[in-house]
């Protein structure tokens, strides 16, 4: 991921975190058009949340932190839409919007992450058990979640991959996805997973 690479983007109303996994299911024309010029590239493109406006049409205002993706499955449909599966790669940030040709495209540079170190640890060790928290809260609810999922043992991927389970709206996930490193990451996280779990204790109450 180099300086100044153009990408196509696809806003959307939601965040991608670097590791986890999106589905689409891609209707319009212009997206239509850039999932085959991706799969006949190198199967990347950008996905950044829209900050206001819509999905479909055109016309929405986005944010300039986003994420890369990578097709990793697609399959058109008869009727010329596409059902993809995409997986996060990495953080970018988007310098300049170009025009819609037909679809959005910009130029981004990639957002480095840094090697996790002591502190970064004791960060995650706080969101695995504040998330442990939160899933046996839910499970009072709903008895088929009865675990906590398992995060990777690298801070770094682990908060990635707590910030995509975690019960949050997509303007604290984009804060999460700017938030430049990973130990004020966690603990942002911690704080929003301690805040759902007063919020379901009190609704139990």
């Amino acid at each position: 991921m180099s300086d100044g690479r153009v990408l196509p983007m696809f806003p959307l109303g939601t965040v991608l975190f670097p590791y986890a996994m999106l589905p689409l299911h891609v209707f319009e024309d212009r997206y239509r058009v850039m999932i085959r010029r991706v799969m006949d590239g190198d199967r990347e493109f950008g996905v950044v949340l829209i900050e206001r406006g819509s999905e479909v049409g055109g016309g929405d205002v986005r944010f300039d932190t986003g994420t890369i993706a990578r097709v990793v499955q697609a399959a058109e449909l008869p009727d010329g839409r596409y059902a993809v599966a995409a997986v996060g790669l990495g953080r970018v940030r988007v310098t300049r919007w170009l025009p819609d040709d037909p679809y959005p495209q910009a130029e981004v540079v990639a957002l480095a992450d840094e090697p996790a170190n002591t502190a970064d640890h004791d960060a995650r060790d706080r969101v695995v058990a504040t998330l442990a928290v939160v899933t046996e809260l839910v499970g009072r609810i709903d008895p088929r979640i009865d675990e906590p999922p398992a995060l990777d043992a690298d801070p770094v991927r682990a908060a990635y991959e707590a910030a995509a389970l975690a019960p949050i709206g997509p303007l604290d996930a984009q804060r999460l996805l700017e938030t430049p490193a990973a130990p004020e990451r966690l603990l942002q996280l911690a704080e929003l997973l301690d805040d759902h779990a007063r919020l379901l204790r009190d609704g139990a109450s």
